[in-house]
């Protein structure tokens, strides 16, 4: 990041292009920009605490990460709203589901549509915490529904607690379909949710294979509670124009990224 201002910016056009450099970059770094506006560290500080504020980033120990676009809107605003790409992605996921499988559905809009597009006379096991995807799956005739047990989530639809997560760890399932809030290649898979961090740790734990499936807005973010690091995932299917981060950590890191 070059030095290209000798005189400090008014702090308003200095946020917003702060904010144009983290979608060019991915991330920034409170040192860098310090060097790049001439200001003061304690400045970019405060422009980056600002900017946290209104939602816009991610505040991080040296810096800032997008926010990912739908952090914090509850399960059916995310469901309700239509997105192709969630859509399209769900349609491709299912092609891993074969006969006879026990297949873990984590929670989250974007799994929800994973289920409405099994085959219809697919034959498996499927375990969830979430009930929304349960009733989806119930739909199926030859599907065996096990849900978890524990209290509930109202933002996201979820349950949670030692009973649900006791039943989790005594499953051993051949496929997993995780939702994602956020990912970053250093930091990992990350929630916005403390509660529900365990329960996710227990998926993973339990599958054989586990494949994230996520819009292109949510590479490269971070949410505050970390589930697991970015080497737990076996596949990681998104889109094909991303919009920011490079897509090349993720297979650096060993994962088979598919881009739809």
């Amino acid at each position: 990041m070059q030095n290209l201002h000798s005189v400090a910016e008014l702090p308003s056009l200095r946020r917003q292009k702060i904010l144009l450099l983290l979608e060019r970059d991915g991330k920034v770094l409170a040192a860098e920009l310090s060097r790049h506006f001439a200001v003061s560290e304690d400045t970019i500080r405060r422009d980056l605490a600002e900017l946290d504020a209104a939602g816009l980033v991610l505040r991080v120990h040296g810096g800032a990460l997008p926010r990912p676009k739908d952090s914090g809107k509850d399960y059916f605003t995310r469901v309700g709203e239509i997105n192709e790409a969630k859509l399209r992605l769900a349609q491709y996921a299912v092609r891993w589901v074969q006969d006879g499988q026990t297949v873990m559905f984590d929670s989250g809009s974007t799994t929800l549509h994973i289920a409405q597009s099994l085959p219809a006379d697919i034959r498996l096991t499927a375990v969830t915490a979430s009930p929304l995807i349960a009733v989806a799956l119930a739909e199926y005739p030859g599907v065996k529904v096990i849900l978890a047990g524990g209290q509930l989530n109202p933002a996201t639809l979820s349950v949670s607690g030692h009973q649900a997560l006791h039943m989790i760890q005594g499953i051993k399932a051949d496929l997993m379909f995780t939702g994602v809030c956020a990912i970053h290649p250093e930091i990992g898979i990350s929630s916005l949710h403390f509660d529900e961090v365990p329960l996710k740790q227990a998926m993973f734990d339990s599958a054989a294979q586990v494949i994230a499936v996520t819009t292109a807005d949510k590479l490269g973010a971070m949410e505050p509670f970390v589930v697991v690091p970015c080497n737990r995932l076996q596949r990681m299917l998104t889109e094909q124009q991303v919009a920011s981060g490079d897509i090349e950590d993720y297979r650096r890191l060993g994962i088979e990224v598919v881009q739809i």
